[in-house]
């Protein structure tokens, strides 16, 4: 089984739980948390995913953890379950498919905005109602700043990717000279 279809089936059955209890987004902040503290330690992850280190042993790193990041009993059976099956490295992409699930199920999408400079609180708000109003669907914004785009934005929404920098109009324009 390839490791996507593994993270997509933690990923939904743990949103099958998430919603008869109804804790999707607490259950998501809790599972983000867990998915950070593995990116950020490598010692941590790399013993929780050792195939020599007894498992005795990660449940108890494992029930240290959980309680220094206040996790719910439900996060941690299911991170005991997802230790007991040898399947920790895989907590990344069940973090992010979940979210994908969990995001569709409430009707949210989720939108990343690249700026040249620091957008106002106004010009944001305008961006997302632009959004929602074209999607039907409620629009979550991360606003990022990059100056190499020198002007304007560029939004990516779905998979796809809204340019509207003047680095990338230069660029073309660029091209299109070379060409001749």
């Amino acid at each position: 089984m390839s490791s996507s279809a593994i993270a997509i089936r933690y990923a939904k059955a743990l949103l099958n739980i998430a919603s008869e209890q109804k804790q999707v987004e607490p259950y998501a902040d809790e599972l983000a948390k867990v998915a950070s503290v593995l990116k950020s330690e490598d010692m941590l992850r790399l013993l929780l995913d050792s195939p020599t280190f007894p498992l005795e042993k990660k449940q108890a790193i494992l029930t240290d953890l959980s309680g220094l990041l206040e996790l719910s009993d439900g996060m941690r059976n299911f991170l005991g379950l997802i230790l007991e099956k040898g399947r920790i490295v895989y907590i990344p992409q069940i973090e992010q498919d979940y979210r994908k699930f969990a995001d569709n199920l409430s009707g949210v999408v989720r939108a990343k905005i690249t700026s040249a400079s620091k957008l106002t609180k106004a010009r944001s708000e305008a961006i997302q109602k632009g959004l929602e109003k074209q999607t039907g669907k409620q629009v979550v914004l991360n606003v990022q700043v990059d100056k190499s785009l020198i002007g304007g934005l560029q939004a990516e929404m779905s998979g796809k990717l809204f340019d509207g920098s003047v680095k990338t109009q230069l660029k073309r324009i660029a091209e299109t000279l070379a060409k001749g």
